[in-house]
């Protein structure tokens, strides 16, 4: 038993270890993006109101709050949308002829914004026999801690201990956040439809190691997080 544990325990250091080593070699080839100007960035979301709130506070879930992202995060999705390196049906021709510095301005309008906490439910997960506490309790152990017995890292690293992420590294705040949205962004790591996580493949390396009902558990936990 005491081999099997120690196993597990050096296999899941292991991964960690690589996640971070890769991390930190991403970060060294970053893309530098242009410094965005809120007030500039204002008159051109507009048309994302709709969608996303006026505020950045999507009313609902399918559409993510964009409030308090991280400046770098946004930058570098709206470009990925742009150039069409992220696929997303709704945006589709929204951004083109947008130049670099346009988008920087849009990202910084709503990194300004305060992000509203959508709260965790009590939710039953598909397949469990889990309470509602029980749930949340399985989200919190996955953000916190992760799951060494199948090498997944916590989220902590990346997004903070508080969901707040790590604006400089372009790591998005997470806390707050529609739990459909995390869900579903997750699920598309996971099945590799959704691949901008950049070469050390990141999030795809985490989502693939997780079933559904640790997915569901995990998102509704970041959506009361603060």
């Amino acid at each position: 038993m005491g081999i099997t544990m120690n196993t597990k325990f050096f296999n899941w250091v292991g991964i960690v270890a690589g996640t971070l080593l890769a991390l930190a070699a991403g970060s060294v080839t970053a893309a530098v993006y242009p410094k965005g100007d809120a007030a500039a960035g204002e008159p051109l979301v507009a048309s994302c109101a709709g969608c996303h709130g006026m505020d950045g506070n999507s009313a609902m879930g399918a559409f993510p709050k964009l409030a308090g992202l991280g400046e770098k995060y946004l930058t570098k999705q709206l470009m990925d949308v742009r150039d069409g390196k992220r696929q997303i049906v709704e945006m589709t021709g929204i951004l083109d002829g947008m130049s670099d510095q346009q988008l920087a301005d849009m990202a910084a309008f709503y990194n300004g914004k305060n992000r509203q906490i959508s709260g965790a439910k009590q939710i039953q997960l598909v397949g469990s026999s889990m309470s509602g506490d029980e749930a949340i309790a399985l989200g919190e152990s996955l953000y916190r801690g992760g799951n060494p017995d199948i090498g997944i890292p916590s989220c902590t690293g990346c997004h903070a201990p508080n969901g707040a992420g790590n604006d400089p590294a372009g790591y998005p705040a997470l806390g707050g956040q529609h739990a459909d949205y995390i869900a579903k962004q997750l699920r598309m790591f996971r099945d590799s439809l959704r691949h901008n996580d950049g070469e050390a493949k990141v999030m795809r390396g985490v989502a693939e190691r997780m079933s559904n009902r640790e997915i569901d558990a995990l998102a509704n936990y970041i959506a009361g997080l603060h």
